[in-house]
């Protein structure tokens, strides 16, 4: 049995393996001989064949072939679910299947193209698995059986930041002390922003609080820059087509990976990365560049750098921690998009020495999901965001949201059962209405604020002559009931993974319905 840790990112992807002690990060061979300390997170099509990973990458840029990079993002838009399909090239497949297709594909390489020793054969990967911490209830299902599906046993699941904030402990043991066990992570990556505030104890870590943005990261940093040497050319993006618009990310994409602090100018080739066509309309030469000084690129990146400082700063006063953060060991920063200087210079305006960047920032979060599951450390996860219900309040007259599960609510181990609650009562209507939705936090009135995720609409027939299943209660006009109203029990479980089920049923008659949440 090889024990993993995976941590599935937008743009890249980390498995970090535990060897006697020893967790060190797995690189890949390319087909051109070259090696990577990552799995790229991309899949590519041509003509109905759809390839992942190592051999889309050698795709990229091939004439014929349609390549799909952050296909990961998907699962955070409005609108996903499990049927949710997925356009790539000329297929079309269930967003589902092309995350177990990505899956399988870096299975078989862990196998043909990775450093591990040779495997047994038929040896199973055992792994413990990464997901977002802002992730919604359905994510973390389609995550889960993505992995399955591709063949992995999947021994547990953890908020990224929370396996950052593992390794962290890990590597700087001496840095953590009875006064100051807290450990903030602050995890910027290519697609998702996530922070976490972490009580480090022996055996078994509690999150104390947890927050996101679903939609920051390393790629829109890529896009920042793509804008402004558009800018700087007097170009329109509308101008590009999508083909010209991926090479000039790509371009964009490895210029800014490979700035440092002593970057002072950025040289964009704009001609040789917009296609011939869109030269032509645009008036560009083939041979045409843009320079751009690195502060005011950076100044342009900071309103982004910024909203994920405001979130840090939500956790950490969820979390209890004090303003001047003496009780903080530290500010543990990883994700590859905080390797941009802007990034790190901000964070050490606002946290000064406690400021402490992974060795590796790529790989910090694998690192901690092998070291958690090869050594049996638990984390105590709190849910990052609240779950809640939409009623009908004052005999229909007003809408108020009941929130079930509060954002900082501890989720159960993963010995222990689920947790619960439970809602009954009389209803007064002959169709009950529910709209469930995620959300970052409430507001003072109570009111979803930050990042809102609504999941699919439930009806539920409260009039015992409407509980049949052939009944279309979509047709049926929703009015006030006539004469005695059943019991009904709304019954709310989450697991230690985060995923939320919803049992509603009614007490007299046995009738019920059930659904784990997927977004509308």
């Amino acid at each position: 049995m090889v024990q993993l840790g995976i941590d599935f990112g937008t743009t890249r992807t980390g498995v970090a393996v535990a060897d006697r002690g020893n967790y060190p990060v797995v690189s890949f061979t390319t087909p051109d001989g070259g090696t990577l300390d990552h799995y790229p997170t991309v899949v590519a099509e041509k003509d109905g064949t759809l390839v992942y990973g190592l051999e889309a990458l050698e795709k990229v840029g091939r004439p014929g072939w349609s390549v799909l990079r952050s296909f990961k993002r998907l699962l955070s838009d409005p609108g996903v679910n499990l049927t949710t399909s997925v356009v790539v090239g000329r297929s079309v497949l269930q967003l589902v299947d092309l995350l177990a297709g990505f899956l399988a594909a870096l299975r078989a390489d862990l196998v043909a193209e990775s450093n591990l020793p040779r495997l047994k054969k038929n040896e199973a990967f055992e792994a413990m698995v990464a997901t977002p911490a802002n992730a919604h209830s359905n994510q973390r299902l389609m995550t889960l059986e993505a992995f399955r599906r591709a063949g992995f046993l999947v021994h547990g699941m953890m908020n990224e930041p929370s396996a950052a904030g593992v390794e962290f402990a890990s590597r700087f043991e001496k840095v953590l002390t009875t006064k100051r066990e807290k450990v903030a992570v602050f995890d910027l990556g290519g697609g998702t922003f996530d922070a976490s505030l972490v009580d480090m104890g022996a055996d078994q870590h509690q999150v104390l609080a947890s927050a996101g943005l679903a939609r920051l990261g390393g790629d829109d940093l890529d896009v920042v820059l793509m804008s402004e040497a558009l800018k700087a050319a007097g170009m329109d993006p509308r101008q590009l087509s999508l083909t010209s618009r991926d090479r000039l990310l790509e371009h964009c994409r490895a210029l800014k990976e490979a700035m440092n602090p002593n970057t002072l100018k950025v040289l964009v080739e704009l001609g040789h990365h917009v296609d011939q066509v869109d030269r032509t309309i645009a008036g560009l030469a083939e041979d045409a560049t843009v320079s751009l000084a690195a502060a005011d690129y950076y100044d342009a990146c900071t309103p982004l750098v910024d909203a994920a400082l405001e979130v840090m700063d939500r956790v950490l006063a969820r979390g209890g921690a004090e303003a001047d953060l003496e009780d903080v060991a530290a500010v543990y920063v990883v994700g590859g998009a905080s390797s941009l200087p802007v990034v790190g210079r901000r964070l050490r305006d606002k946290y000064g020495r406690r400021v402490k960047r992974s060795q590796y920032p790529s790989g910090a979060t694998a690192i901690g999901l092998a070291v958690a599951l090869a050594q049996g450390i638990q984390v105590k996860e709190r849910l990052s965001r609240s779950f809640g219900v939409f009623r009908e309040a004052n005999g229909g007259q007003e809408v108020a949201f009941d929130p079930i599960f509060g954002g900082d609510t501890q989720l159960p181990g993963p010995a222990a059962g689920n947790l619960v609650q439970v809602r009954t009562y009389r209803p007064v209507h002959n169709i009950g209405h529910f709209r469930f939705v995620e959300c970052g936090w409430l507001d003072e009135a109570g009111t979803p604020s930050g990042d809102i995720t609504p999941f699919e609409d439930l009806l539920f027939p409260f009039d015992p002559a409407l509980q049949d299943e052939a009944v279309p209660l979509k047709q049926v006009p929703v009015q006030r009931s006539r004469g005695a109203a059943s019991t009904v029990e709304e019954r709310y479980e989450v697991d230690a993974r985060g995923v939320i089920q919803v049992t509603i049923r009614d007490v007299d008659t046995g009738f019920q319905r059930r659904a784990k949440m997927r977004r509308n």
